[in-house]
């Protein structure tokens, strides 16, 4: 391979990139944000792949989740309070079901772009450039608004700072106490239709901390109590914008992607010659990249040296995107090649990409029994292989949506309208999400027997 540079990949082909008209405006922002400081800290990204480390080796679990693509125009204080809250939720039950750690990453304050199947979006026989998520242009339908903007990228900074400002506030400043995430829980549990089905793992996590407390530890004396650590990721796509906020460690020397403390490739930009994997061969973030059913062994393994030749575990995250029907026939020779050759990686599944349907009243929707099969298929074909299911990796939100169908509430195609509020792919809502939780608390809990 070639001397890597944070800029060695614009000598090479690239996938799913905005055209933009000013490229002399382009430049000045690139050099820009350049000057800004970094959105996170060269330590803070070596502790997550530490942690992910762990993971690698079946010493932890991986929880990733978020926002499909954030929006400025949604960007505010509660909608960041209510995502958090149910990460932390999450956390909380699948921490005391698995007996182990619970890594938190973010889909947050970076996950502004998208990537899309076609460059033109038509509509009444009008074509316009597709909507690319908010840092590259805007959602509404007319030509001015679908022009890439480089200032977006500027905006997508800010925005971006104001929501890892907010977060490291809510972890460190009292919100993330267990008792009250405890007590979160038990709310959801008494309000749900199947509250049965949840309710002993609520009380025995509740009957934990109170012996925690009989015992002295509290979180006046325990800071692990009232804190915790919630590290932020995104598909970095748009490169430019990534190569601005790249930064040399003063301590080692190292190259970081500064934007998020883990980063990951898409399906559709994972090309072995393209820009994409020159530029994250080059930095030192955990990365992870995205699998869907059409790899092949040797392509799986070719793919995994170029990321991680030195087979350090915690540096990379493989994401598997299969849909329910096909994970079960596709993933076993994955898994099985991989621990055959030796390889160190983290596996997550990605439940929802592959379980998009379009309802019959034209929304784009993902149903709740799919994405739940998908999940317990991947436990399944680890178990069976021997191998370590590592983390899930979900597109949710804390807020009441109605855009995945199923659920204890019984969601139907017919409720989708009342609160699609999605700019690009459905998200699972509050309740969908902790119901997914609880389900596989038991899952996860097997498969470490």
């Amino acid at each position: 391979m070639t001397t890597w540079t944070p800029d060695s990949w614009r000598a090479l082909p690239i996938q799913q990139q905005p055209s933009y008209q000013d490229q002399a405006l382009l430049k000045q922002v690139e050099q820009q944000l350049h000057r800004y400081p970094p959105l996170v800290f060269a330590q803070e990204t070596r502790d997550l792949h530490s942690q992910l480390g762990q993971v690698a080796n079946g010493q932890g679990f991986l929880l990733q989740g978020g926002d499909c693509a954030e929006s400025f125009n949604d960007f505010n204080a509660p909608k960041i309070r209510d995502t958090f809250k149910v990460l932390l939720q999450m956390a909380v039950v699948l921490t005391y079901a698995g007996g182990l750690p619970v890594v938190k990453v973010a889909r947050m304050a970076g996950q502004y772009a998208k990537p899309r199947s076609s460059d033109l979006e038509t509509i009444n026989g009008v074509s316009l450039p597709s909507y690319r998520g908010d840092i590259v242009n805007s959602f509404e339908f007319t030509e001015a608004a679908r022009q890439p903007d480089p200032n977006r990228l500027v905006t997508a900074y800010h925005h971006s700072a104001a929501t890892l400002n907010l977060l490291r506030a809510f972890a460190q400043g009292g919100l993330a106490d267990l008792h009250q995430v405890s007590k979160w829980n038990m709310g959801f549990v008494e309000s749900n239709p199947l509250k049965d089905r949840y309710q002993n793992v609520a009380q025995r996590i509740q009957e934990a901390l109170r012996f925690m407390e009989i015992c002295g530890i509290t979180a006046q004396n325990s800071p692990s109590i009232r804190e915790t650590q919630l590290y932020t990721s995104h598909e970095a796509l748009l490169l430019n914008y990534e190569e601005a906020l790249t930064r040399r460690d003063s301590l080692t020397g190292d190259w970081y992607d500064c934007s998020a403390h883990m980063v990951w490739i898409g399906e559709r930009t994972r090309q072995l010659d393209h820009a994409h994997l020159e530029f994250f061969r080059g930095i030192h973030n955990p990365v992870g990249v995205k699998i869907g059913p059409g790899m092949q062994p040797d392509d799986l393994i070719r793919l995994i040296d170029a990321l991680n030749p030195d087979n350090t575990a915690g540096r990379l995250t493989l994401i598997t995107r299969m849909g329910a029907d096909k994970l079960a026939d596709k993933l076993p020779a994955l898994v099985r090649r991989v621990k055959a050759e030796g390889r160190t990686v983290v596996w997550s599944s990605d439940p929802m990409h592959g379980n998009t349907v379009k309802a019959s009243n034209d929304y784009k929707t993902r149903d709740f029994e799919a994405i739940l099969r998908e999940i317990r298929n991947f436990f399944a074909v680890h178990k069976a292989e021997g191998t370590h299911a590592g983390g899930i990796h979900l597109e949710m939100t804390g807020e009441h949506v109605t855009e995945c169908t199923g659920g204890a509430y019984g969601l139907s195609e017919h409720d989708l309208g009342k609160r699609y509020f999605t700019q690009c792919d459905p998200r699972l809502n509050a309740d969908q999400v902790l119901e997914l939780a609880f389900l596989i608390a038991d899952t996860l809990s097997a498969s470490r027997k």
